[in-house]
């Protein structure tokens, strides 16, 4: 992460085949994310539906390119963080994304809160911290999501990351829907 400025950690790309565990998750959640993600495109105004086989998404990712796998594992250590970011990584990205806990907090680790913070129009950031425990996952948006105002819905940007490491060893694993360039 050092390299690119994105932060202090380890993250490894998965290539295709994925592993079975992963490839199962991703598959089998997308459908069950792809309603809302249509509804959030309804909402503020864009056309573009996603299809409802993770499959068929894949099929439009490579159309533009994007052929490279993108789940992930993330690793980090005391003195790790992740600065707060988006993975988009092409024209063609889904607008939910799922992170895996995989350590426990307080036991294997200390710190390494993940980080959301919404912009807000004409006002600050708000962030939230959220320490899942081990087995619990969060779903998240990857860079933007819809939310009602006085003269109907408009488009708030979204970003993450991940606290410093206090302690011990953090392992998270990633799922991004779609694929990169």
């Amino acid at each position: 992460m050092s390299r690119y400025r994105f932060g202090r950690g380890d993250y490894k790309y998965f290539s295709y085949p994925l592993p079975p565990i992963v490839q199962e998750l991703r598959e089998s959640s997308y459908p069950q994310l792809a309603p809302l993600a249509n509804e959030w495109n309804a909402a503020i105004g864009i056309a573009a539906k996603f299809p409802m086989e993770h499959s068929k998404f894949l099929a439009l990712c490579k159309k533009h390119g994007q052929t490279r796998a993108t789940p992930l594992l993330l690793h980090y250590e005391a003195g790790d963080f992740n600065c707060l970011h988006q993975d988009t990584y092409g024209d063609t990205a889904f607008p939910l994304q799922i992170t895996c806990f995989l350590t426990k907090p307080g036991e294997d680790y200390d710190g390494g809160e993940f980080v959301l913070v919404e912009q807000q129009p004409r006002a600050q950031s708000k962030a939230q911290v959220i320490l899942p425990e081990r087995g619990q996952m969060i779903i998240f948006a990857t860079r933007y999501r819809p939310v009602k105002g006085s003269r109907g819905y408009y488009r708030t940007n979204l970003r993450h990351g991940v606290s410093r490491v206090t302690r011990g060893v953090r392992f998270t694993l990633g799922v991004i829907y779609h694929d990169s360039k």
